[in-house]
């Protein structure tokens, strides 16, 4: 399993397969509210805030 430290954000929409994968924000912009995301795979896309929610098992530690 990955480090919730690392990824602390978990990918929510279905695009590309991801959805459910942990991530982690490289870069966040204001404009359209995008931003930068990484997966442990090292695969990177641009993408809305929206898609992503903070992982439940970060606090747990």
């Amino acid at each position: 399993m990955t480090s919730p430290v690392q990824f602390p954000y978990v990918y929510r929409w279905n695009r590309q397969g991801r959805k459910g994968q942990p991530c982690a924000v490289d870069i966040r912009a204001k404009v359209m509210n995008s931003c930068l995301v990484r997966f442990p795979d090292g695969y990177t896309m641009v993408t809305s805030r929206n898609a992503l929610a903070r992982r439940k098992d970060v606090g747990a530690e």
